[in-house]
């Protein structure tokens, strides 16, 4: 594959830091977004990542570089997906080659990373939240290194569908502190946003034609709104008038400006312009933007992410599959269990694509729900249906599964209602990082009373456990899977449902048994064919169910050999914790037993690879036949010798 060579770029090859752009004119930084608009898309196109919310920011990007102060003022990306030019101005542009890598550059802002990036961020709708805390901390008298200026939140019409946003709106109109929103609207966020906020924004500027608000942007800053100067009352109410009538965001206390075209240089600078120097209160700029601009705008997803590809055929360089994906079988069985059950009804939050939801949509649309950037209205959403008969099974990625918790204590739990919860990217994912990192979904779900907690080991055990949770309808159940392809086992042609609560011996050893609990279990194997070498053969058995606990198995296998080792692919606090307390409450421990447990450390692990990630937490296969090594006393006789 050959790669388009980097672009000439001789204006952002004059930028260090984001001060530069003050020395610029009008017509260098429009040239200059568009040079900044190549160069991320030659920058992508060589790492992979996401680039399409960033090619519909370049414009809005220079723009607030070139009026605010940053890093004294401080610039909040919502999700920050979008973040790949303003990484480029801040001083990062000769890393961008490392992008979401092993020791590489984060693919979100990161307040480690640069002073440019005043809050982390990658879950979405909590961008407006953390600027208003910074409005706050400025009035008081904060203390930052950096300084305190203006805050300004850059969030998405995707994110706007997340409660947490009306929240922080909410309570910035009541404080009535000077704060700058700036809703970057493309109609696009993963997925098309869904509910009545999108088509809500869609009435707001179907009728206005972009011609008229250049003209009030280009033409006279005394048509500007409120509270700029006198004389604007005329002009509000012309766009108001043009916007159905009033806004939601001014019920809110927010002084409205928009919709303004988000790719026009000289109408975002006149408007950021005017925002800095009269502004004296919470105030909102409608920008309306395109997803991909200049070069994916016509894709799909419109460029959301991306392999490393070549730029003029769009060729993406992947390695080949040998396996489907865990979360393709996981569509797959649920479509044809679907076929069998017309109560079964599936809810997304937002990601019809990563959850595999699009293809069940397909196939039945009216019993396929995509709520929008609303986890925890997709957990109680799912409790009302299963109150009310049907079977919903709700898929959501195990890191923003935690964004739904309380709902999933209250609203599930509590009430033993019958939702099934298909957890996609349980473990460690990758380029991501530890954003994005399922971690803890074994620890908060089987801390929970009557919670069926099941993890698969390979595809044809989540083919099993989606059908034995379609079965139980005596509480809530969740079955965790991960990222990425499969190990390539003969699939059946439908799940079997599995006797809750019942693991499987895979391989009778002596001296020491390894409990595994998750898709671990393919290093396993490799380990104990490494420790057979060594005359080691270690007895193997796959839990399948951290609750309930397999109480015969672990006893059996607790009682038979000198040392027990569990394996998981979580945080303390999960299945190894409450084998630990089987063992204890049955005074296992005393008769001498050596126990000891692989779990993810006690960190967050930085984007590498996958391998690279289990690595850092020393739960590959090496790592595995070392800890057999070890507990035995193997190793040590070894190095005395």
């Amino acid at each position: 594959m050959t790669l388009t060579a980097r672009p000439t770029t001789p204006l952002l090859d004059r930028v260090s830091a984001p001060a530069d752009l003050k020395r610029m004119s009008d017509g260098d930084l429009r040239r200059l977004a568009d040079e900044l608009r190549a160069e991320t898309i030659w920058s992508v196109s060589q790492t992979g990542g996401h680039f399409g919310a960033g090619l519909g920011v370049v414009e809005l990007t220079v723009a607030i570089h070139a009026v605010f102060d940053t890093p004294r003022d401080k610039l909040i990306w919502d999700v920050s997906h979008q973040s790949y030019p303003h990484k480029i101005l801040t001083g990062r542009r000769a890393q961008m080659g490392t992008i979401r890598q092993k020791d590489g550059l984060s693919g979100f802002t990161r307040r480690s990373e640069s002073p440019y990036d005043p809050f982390g961020a990658a879950h979405s709708s909590t961008s407006i939240s953390a600027a208003l805390g910074f409005a706050v901390a400025r009035d008081l008298g904060g203390d930052c290194d950096t300084g305190h200026g203006d805050a300004i939140a850059v969030i998405g019409d995707g994110a706007l569908s997340g409660g947490m946003a009306y929240e922080a709106m909410n309570n910035a109109g009541h404080l009535g502190k000077r704060l700058i929103v700036i809703l970057n609207d493309n109609e696009m966020s993963i997925a098309p946003p869904t509910g009545a906020m999108s088509s809500y924004l869609s009435r707001l500027y179907a009728g206005a034609p972009f011609q008229e608000l250049k003209a009030a942007a280009k033409g006279a800053v005394s048509l500007l709104p409120e509270p700029f100067q006198e004389g604007a009352r005329r002009a509000k109410e012309l766009i108001k008038a043009a916007t159905v009538g009033g806004t939601l965001f001014e019920e809110l206390g927010f002084s409205y400006v928009g919709p303004i075209d988000g790719h026009d240089m000289d109408q975002l600078l006149a408007i950021l312009r005017t925002v800095k120097a009269r502004a004296d209160g919470p105030m909102l700029i409608h920008a309306i933007t395109k997803k991909g601009k200049g070069y994916a705008e016509h894709r799909p997803d419109r460029g959301h992410a991306t392999a490393k590809f070549d730029i003029q055929t769009g060729e993406q360089k992947k390695a080949p599959s040998n396996a489907p994906s865990y979360t393709k079988v996981f569509a797959q069985s649920l479509i044809r269990e679907a076929q069998q059950d017309p109560q079964i009804v599936a809810v997304t939050a937002a990601m019809p694509d990563g959850t595999g939801l699009d293809l069940f949509a397909e196939r039945f649309p009216s019993r396929c729900f995509d709520v929008g950037i609303a986890e925890q209205h997709a957990v109680t959403f799912c409790a009302g249906m299963a109150a009310g008969g049907l079977k919903p099974v709700c898929a959501i990625y195990s890191t923003f599964l935690q964004r739904g918790y309380d709902q999933i204590v209250h609203d599930v739990a509590i009430q033993r209602l019958p939702v099934r919860f298909a957890i996609d990217r349980a473990g460690l994912v990758g380029a991501d990082g530890a954003t994005h990192a399922g971690s803890f979904d074994i620890a908060f779900l089987a801390n929970l009373p009557g919670f069926v907690v099941m993890a698969a080991a390979d595809e044809a055990e989540l083919m099993h456990m989606l059908r034995t949770a379609l079965a139980y309808d005596d509480g809530p159940s969740a079955f965790r899977f991960p990222r990425g392809e499969g190990v390539g086992v003969d699939l059946p042609e439908r799940g079997h449902v599995l006797d809750i609560g019942r693991g499987r011996l895979i391989a009778e050893g002596n001296r020491v048994a390894i409990l595994n609990f998750g898709t671990r279990l393919k290093e396993v194997r490799e380990a104990a064919e490494a420790l057979a070498q060594k005359g080691i053969r270690p007895t193997i058995a796959d839990a399948r169910f951290a609750k309930p606990l397999d109480r015969d198995l672990i006893l059996q296998l607790a009682r038979h050999h000198e040392a027990l080792i569990t394996i998981e692919e979580g945080a303390v606090g999960g299945f190894c914790s409450h084998v630990a307390q089987l063992l204890a409450e049955a005074g296992v421990f005393d008769t001498g037993l050596k126990f000891r447990s692989m779990v993810l450390p006690d960190i967050f692990i930085d984007q590498a690879s996958p391998e690279d990630m289990y690595a850092v937490a020393r739960m590959n296969a090496a790592d595995i036949e070392a800890k057999v090594l070890d507990v035995l006393g193997v190793a040590r006789l070894e190095k005395r010798a």
